[in-house]
């Protein structure tokens, strides 16, 4: 009742001084606790992560539209630029993919070795403007004009809808993350807690790697050129911008000369800015978007023939184990008659109408039966045409589809002046087109052994049916006809041969005639293909050879693009004496249009429609000697774009809190200002305490330059002297009556911020409207 006085009281105060900042939407109750929260960034949907790892998503008006459980621990979390998928980190270091409309999921990527602890998700917003180049790079994927839409993955024998993590039949969402016409040039972003940076297109094509450890860092603002490494390096938060040729990344490690195991200085340990390279992909997008559409839906269609055979080898399987364990007691019979003999052998007789023996006769008539033999003989028969849909509507109509892909690599890899010198290897793109037409030969082979070895089964089946009847005196009119040399043959080559599982087999080789040998010796001598051996291999076998040729050719470009990622600056941020630190304190990167207030700095710099970046920060009470410091640094990224030009030198202010107050979380906003989450410092149990949120201008704070100061290592330590005061009078400010907690998920583009209370609680605020004195009394 006491805390219901004193919220009623002091917004009555706000309500007498004029209108209340940030018009409260709404204040709904939550049954978790939430440890992520992002907004979409095209949708009012809000997606937040339980400390138990379940992943909701809510409408702005807090309607729930979907709940899922990964079953694993998520670290971070991301939306796509379109807001179309959402992607999660996980702390085995893999990342999941999932739809916006349903939650479903469409894709898992294994990058990492390490819990993925932030993502950045960024498409180019250079796509739409106008380029010399475009009339010649303008890239139409062709496989539309003369191939249906690609199979989807096959569900495994046995599970309905819901059971799998496969594809549903009715939906078709990953082939719009690559393969949508109008689907623009976008780069995820990954960092994990060793130190590792992944770069993937579209989220889904893993375009480069790099160890933050292993990287050479230099920085301008030292006196003595000095080359530098973090060790025991963790990613902190990582960000693109946005014409993807720079990356800012905040790490925390220890910093050290290169070559060093260790430094004496105890500051050398903090967190540090990175500023990497990245300009590959936007000097290359045009090649890049168009070896990864190719590239992605290869590996789409990879995965649809790996799916496909294992679904075919279950089927056939499952058929063939009950056919052996009623055939099979057959064996069991004849030791216990005492008989010399074998299934061949007593199959053999009854065929060629000697006497059959009383073992036969017992195995014929009472162990299998009519409807035993029914049941296997239907069982083959069903196997057979599921393996014939399976093979006919996604194993073959994917590796068509694929080696059209494939071809349409090798174009491009021929192209060298533009693809070479990005890692797209033209031998290697001949080796996996020569893999995947081979392919193509081994489904046609196992195409045609099916039919035979399935006629040959229901031939046997027939005449054992036949047998049967005659034995029990039945009339056998209705009985099909059966072929005698076809049931010699699947007595003797058959019934203990499976030449079905054969071909699902990976080492077995395949017997083939000399007379064979020389004509596929012949054909090689006409061209066309090398491999002269590929009948003695099966069709997994066939499929593992195009799958390591694939991942070789993927390999170059990985590795070509890797390599181009390089570190252009250095700054030191802040040192920290306590090491390892369990949580870093919250961080923010954003980047602004150029405004007047800047605008002399940077516009010398700074091209047409370019962007200056933010980075705020929460400044360790112990590692500047104070408490309650906000720290900012503006333009870091400025400072090395453009070679043999005078560049702006970054700026950066040290903001004081009031004492009164404790900052719980922080987020850059739009048009250069920061929202910080404040609670009361001195509450306790008797008073809960209350908080607020504030909004402040930046164009207001004073910057100075990083480049007149003098501190060699952490620069930030000598603003210091020049630290500013905030004043909560002086910005917005709207009062919360209890005590929030982390995060605070703020959101740009749709003008809004969530606050979670520690009573479990989710307050909705548009933070571009007041609430004037009446609708507040309402």
């Amino acid at each position: 009742m006491a805390e219901e006085e004193v919220e009623m009281e002091t917004e009555s105060e706000e309500a007498s001084a004029g209108a209340i900042p940030f018009q409260l939407q709404f204040d709904k109750p939550i049954p978790f606790q939430i440890k992520m929260s992002v907004w979409n960034p095209e949708k009012d949907l809000l997606a937040m992560v339980t400390e138990d790892s379940k992943v909701l998503l809510h409408r702005f008006n807090w309607q729930r539209l979907w709940t899922i459980v990964p079953g694993k621990c998520i670290t971070s979390l991301c939306w796509s630029p379109d807001g179309k998928v959402i992607a999660l980190g996980i702390e085995d270091g893999s990342i999941l993919l999932h739809d916006v409309e349903n939650g479903r999921l469409l894709k898992s990527i294994k990058s990492h070795d390490a819990a993925v602890v932030c993502m950045n998700w960024e498409e180019d917003v250079l796509a739409t403007m106008p380029s010399d180049d475009d009339h010649i790079l303008t890239y139409e994927d062709r496989t539309v004009r003369f191939f249906p839409p690609a199979p989807r993955i096959p569900r495994m024998p046995g599970l309905v809808s819901g059971d799998t993590d496969l594809m549903d039949d009715s939906e078709d969402a990953i082939h719009d993350l690559s393969g949508a016409p109008c689907q623009r040039f976008n780069i995820l972003c990954s960092g994990d807690k060793n130190g590792f940076i992944c770069f993937s297109i579209f989220g889904i094509f893993p375009v480069g790697k790099i160890n933050i450890q292993q990287l050479h860092l230099c920085t301008k603002f030292s006196r003595k050129e000095t080359t530098y490494q973090l060790l025991n390096a963790s990613i902190n938060k990582v960000s693109l911008s946005k014409n993807l040729c720079q990356l800012v990344v905040l790490s925390f490690g220890e910093l050290v000369e290169f070559g060093k195991s260790s430094c004496c200085d105890d500051l050398s340990v903090g967190l540090h800015c990175v500023l990497l390279d990245t300009s590959i992909f936007q000097s290359r997008k045009n090649e890049l978007h168009q070896v990864a559409q190719q590239a992605s839906s290869i590996e789409d269609l990879i995965e649809v023939v790996r799916t496909s055979i294992s679904v075919m080898s279950k089927q056939w399987s499952d058929a063939m184990n009950l056919f052996h364990e009623k055939f099979g007691s057959l064996s069991a019979l004849i030791v216990d008659h005492g008989l010399d003999s074998s299934p061949q052998d007593e199959f053999l007789s009854l065929l060629f109408g000697a006497r059959t023996s009383p073992a036969l006769h017992q195995f014929l008539v009472s162990s299998l039966g009519e409807a035993g033999l029914k049941r296997v003989s239907r069982a083959v028969d069903n196997a057979g045409k599921e393996l014939r849909v399976v093979l006919n509507e996604h194993l073959q109509p994917a590796v068509e589809i694929a080696g059209f892909r494939i071809g349409e690599l090798r174009g491009l890899s021929r192209w060298r002046a533009r693809f070479q010198s990005m890692g797209l290897e033209e031998k290697l793109i001949d080796n996996v087109t020569e893999k995947a037409g081979m392919l193509l030969i081994q489904i046609e082979r196992f195409s045609r052994v099916l039919a035979i070895v399935l006629y040959q089964f229901q031939n046997f089946f027939n005449w054992v049916l036949k047998c049967i009847k005659i034995l029990l005196s039945e009339p056998t009119d209705q009985v099909q006809p059966t072929n005698s040399e076809l049931v010699v043959l699947f007595i003797k080559f058959l019934l203990d041969n499976d030449p079905i599982k054969e071909l699902f087999e990976v080492n077995h080789r395949i017997d083939v005639d000399m007379e064979t040998k020389q004509q596929v010796e012949q054909l090689v001598v006409l061209g066309g293909f090398t491999d002269m051996k590929f009948l003695e291999r099966t069709l997994a076998c066939e499929f593992n050879q195009l799958e390591q040729c694939l991942k070789e050719a993927f390999l170059m470009p990985f590795t070509t693009i890797s390599a181009k990622i390089l570190c252009r600056d250095l700054l030191p941020v802040y040192s920290i004496s306590t090491s390892p630190v369990s949580q870093l304190p919250p961080t923010s990167i954003s980047y602004y249009k150029l405004q007047d207030e800047v605008n002399c700095a940077f516009q010398s710099c700074m091209p047409l429609h370019s962007l200056v970046d933010y980075i705020c920060f929460k400044v360790p009470d112990e590692s500047f000697g104070l408490t309650n410091c906000i720290g900012i640094i503006r333009g870091f990224t400025s400072n090395s774009r453009f070679i043999n030009k005078e560049a702006a030198s970054p700026a950066a202010v040290l903001l004081r809190i009031p004492d009164e107050y404790e900052c719980v979380d922080l987020s850059l906003y739009k048009d250069n200002q920061i929202i910080l989450l404040l609670n009361e410092a001195f509450s306790n149990s008797e008073s809960p305490g209350k908080s607020w949120m504030v909004m402040i201008q930046t164009g207001d704070l004073c910057f100075l330059s990083l480049s007149n100061l003098e501190h060699d290592f952490y620069k930030l330590h000598d603003l210091k002297a020049s630290m500013v005061d905030m004043h909560l009078e002086n910005g917005k400010i709207r009062f919360i009556p209890h005590c929030v907690t982390k995060p605070l998920a703020v959101s740009a583009s749709r003008g809004v911020a969530c606050v979670f209370s520690s009573r479990r609680h989710a307050l909705v605020y548009i933070l571009d409207e007041d609430e004037d004195e009446v609708s507040d009394m309402e």
